[in-house]
């Protein structure tokens, strides 16, 4: 960082940001946090005092000390550039199609509790599934569809999702940050089941968040069984009106969302803090 003579670091969190934001209070480097979970992650709440602003999409994080709120910037989500170039998805009246993301630590579960629903709605519905898995579990998963006559496409964690969710027009999902917010974006209704196991349970904080304002449904998965899910998910499909309000309070949440003015709030707010401090 003093080789290539760095003055300002923006931090995401986590584990691995923690050496770099020693280094910036050591080198005297202005430092930025990120903070996309409703929970203030255990990196950025070490750090908070030393930093110049923290952007976040909310005011209310949980575990945010109130004598630094002062330093919290609202954003909107922060996209990955391709997803503003994304044909956002619509219902197609008599064809589902169903996207299910179970994420790194999620997926065996997914795998297991879907399997009765799928073919509970496949019954119903004119049906196609896309389903994130680990790869050890494709053949399996290969078997039971073909098994069952149901159509599908299974990919792994690696393959580019934006194009994934633009063919699909309800998901299944877990509650990371990254994720909801990409489903928001893209107004894609969303069943959200948060990982039980979650650091300081921001999966369901998260998920939480989106569902005060009408943009997701979320299931405990410590209550739910395949036979819940289906009832669920066909009840979602059943009530179009319910749909589309989702659809629509997604589309008003996310309006603002747009490349050019994302960036030019976080580089305001960066411009802002190294004049004042200079």
């Amino acid at each position: 960082m003093k080789k290539r003579k760095i003055d300002i670091l923006i931090s995401t969190g986590g584990y691995m940001s923690l050496p770099l934001c020693i280094a910036s209070k050591i080198l005297n480097i202005k430092l930025f946090l990120f903070e996309p979970n409703m929970v203030l992650g255990r990196s950025n709440k070490l750090f908070i005092k030393f930093c110049e602003k923290i952007f976040c999409y909310s005011e209310n994080i949980k575990n945010f000390p109130n004598k630094y709120l002062n330093k919290i910037n609202v954003i909107p989500a922060l996209l990955r550039k391709k997803f503003y170039d994304v044909k956002k998805s619509d219902i197609v009246d008599g064809h589902i199609n169903l996207l299910i993301i179970g994420g790194s630590q999620g997926a065996k579960t997914f795998d297991t509790l879907i399997k009765n629903s799928v073919i509970e709605l496949s019954k119903k519905y004119n049906f196609k599934i896309y389903q994130q898995t680990s790869l050890v579990n494709f053949k399996e998963l290969k078997k039971f569809y073909k098994d069952n006559n149901i159509s599908y496409e299974l990919f792994n964690f690696d393959q580019d999702i934006s194009d994934l969710m633009s063919r699909c027009n309800i998901c299944l999902t877990r509650a990371g940050a990254s994720t909801l917010a990409e489903l928001i974006f893209l107004n894609l209704p969303c069943v959200a089941i948060p990982l039980p196991t979650s650091k300081d349970n921001h999966q369901y904080e998260n998920a939480l968040f989106y569902n005060k304002i009408g943009c997701n449904w979320i299931l405990n998965q410590g209550k739910i069984n395949d036979e819940i899910l289906a009832n669920k998910l066909v009840s979602i499909l059943d009530n179009k009106e319910e749909y589309l309000i989702k659809k629509i309070n997604m589309k008003n949440f996310s309006y603002q969302n747009t490349w050019n003015n994302i960036n030019q709030k976080i580089i305001s707010v960066i411009n802002e803090n190294r004049i004042s401090k200079n």
